[in-house]
């Protein structure tokens, strides 16, 4: 199978799950920095990955996905994930703020989409402790569990065949 994990990250959290995933499903993991259009050719799955930053994902991921041309994911798997910090662990303003703007997996999966691809599983995002991080205790093992997830997808399994 072909697949890509395509991420940013500002402290490492994003990157720590990106390898996790990409390892999990025995695919190859590219900071956005490093990836081009032209690694979307002959994909079959598509993950992207963003820090949440103002409810959104971060420039350069957003920037990656405006350049995707439409219909080009037609065909291809995709998922999208984040990571974030938890909500209930800040004061009411900024639970508000977040309960707004929501998270940028959602949004990134929405985009995707919107190219063309098809959403074999529902975005997901992992939590950091403060800004920074690290992780939270237990989130690499949830991200491992959200790969195993995509790979015994159905829709993941008839596109292998």
């Amino acid at each position: 199978m072909k697949g890509l994990v395509i991420y940013d990250s500002w402290f490492g959290n994003t990157k720590r799950v990106a390898r996790q995933v990409s390892d999990t499903l025995d695919i190859k993991a590219a900071s956005v920095d490093l990836a081009a259009l032209s690694d979307l050719k002959n994909l079959e799955l598509l993950i992207v990955g963003s820090p949440v930053h103002g409810g959104r994902a971060t420039p350069v991921i957003e920037e990656f996905l405006d350049k995707i041309p439409a219909e080009s994911l037609k065909n291809i798997k995709v998922s999208a994930f984040d990571t974030r910090f938890e909500p209930r662990d800040h004061a009411l303003g900024v639970r508000i703020i977040m309960n707004i703007t929501h998270f940028a997996a959602e949004k990134i999966a929405k985009e995707l989409v919107e190219k063309g691809g098809d959403l074999i599983v529902k975005p997901e995002g992992f939590i950091v402790n403060n800004k920074r991080g690290p992780l939270k205790s237990g989130e690499i093992d949830r991200a491992i569990e959200w790969a195993r997830k995509i790979a015994s997808s159905q829709d993941f399994k008839k596109n292998e065949k």
